[in-house]
């Protein structure tokens, strides 16, 4: 038989300790735990209410420049319809600001959170910050080409320099922006090649769609034709392009007939200039051309003798 009494019993749990500690508990979770779980709803509450309140203030301060020039007429219609404000040029902007700053926030917040949620537990905070600091300022000194062109490229944003669509240069590249984030701008010229321009590296910048361009074109005709006849030629088709439904809404003005630009030898010029929705100037030279040429003709303007023509102004055909 086995002896009962051999047999190791297993100890009694101490009912007094056991309400000792489950008093605790309680005592924890109605101070401590209530106010960690406080923190976290806090923590979540203002994330939640400060990216609404970033997106809403992003996308009316982006807005305020593109609805202004809306209301300022013919001209600001024209720019606001070609510089694209309110599309995707407009788009990018607001997407790409306001997830700055709601990142940003979003950071600090949940690094506040945390580090009162570690108070409240009793995790010592000074050795933690000491070595996030040392790393920091060594991450500053390793990642500066980094910081350099976040830092580019926010200023770059924000200051509305250029954006998708714009032509410009940056003095190792000419082309037109396909895309714009924090640290690079893509761009592809004219032979179809695609560029990535760091923000950081960009020194100077011209942006050639930004605003209006103008489109300049000078016509050589003979130094024996009278001004005042062919200037009265060339201003009529200016007039009839302005006043055309298909190129009034690439041009922001009129066309100007400014007056006699050169004479050389036999040949006199006469220069046309006219501002135009960016981008639009290579085909309002085309087109203005191509109606003086065609003017000129049929009212028997003599062109200059061979080998007396100049140069023609003002881009490419």
């Amino acid at each position: 038989m086995t002896d009962i009494s051999a047999t190791p019993l297993l100890p009694v749990p101490d009912l007094r300790l056991v309400a000792v500690t489950w008093e605790q508990t309680q005592r924890w979770l109605t101070t401590v735990g209530l106010r960690i779980l406080l923190t976290l709803v806090l923590a979540v509450v203002a994330v939640w209410f400060l990216r609404r309140l970033i997106n809403r203030v992003v996308a009316t301060m982006t807005s305020k420049s593109a609805r202004r020039l809306a209301e300022s007429g013919r001209a600001g219609k024209v720019l606001a319809t070609a510089t694209g404000m309110a599309g995707e040029r407009q788009r990018q902007r607001v997407e790409t600001v306001g997830s700055l700053l709601r990142s940003i926030v979003t950071f600090v917040v949940v690094t506040l959170a945390t580090l009162t949620i570690m108070a409240l537990l009793g995790i010592p905070l000074g050795p933690l910050l000491a070595s996030a600091g040392v790393a920091g300022v060594a991450l500053g000194f390793g990642a500066q080409s980094l910081v350099k062109d976040f830092l580019a490229g926010i200023f770059m944003i924000m200051e509305d320099q250029y954006g998708v669509g714009d032509v410009v240069d940056t003095g190792e590249a000419i082309g037109t922006v396909e895309e714009v984030t924090l640290r690079i701008t893509r761009l592809r010229d004219a032979s179809g090649v695609t560029w990535y321009v760091r923000n950081g590296e960009i020194i100077r910048i011209g942006n050639r769609s930004q605003g209006y361009s103008t489109a300049i074109v000078d016509m050589p005709v003979s130094y024996a034709e009278n001004v005042d006849r062919v200037v009265g030629i060339i201003r009529d088709v200016a007039d009839g392009l302005g006043q055309s439904p298909e190129w009034s809404d690439r041009l922001v003005e009129p066309p100007q007939v400014l007056g006699v630009e050169s004479i050389v030898g036999m040949t006199m010029t006469i220069r046309t200039v006219a501002q135009c929705a960016p981008g639009e100037h290579f085909a309002v030279q085309r087109e203005l051309r191509e109606r003086m040429k065609t003017a000129l003709d049929a009212a028997g303007v003599k062109a200059p003798p061979v080998g007396q023509l100049g140069g023609p102004v003002g881009g490419p055909p």
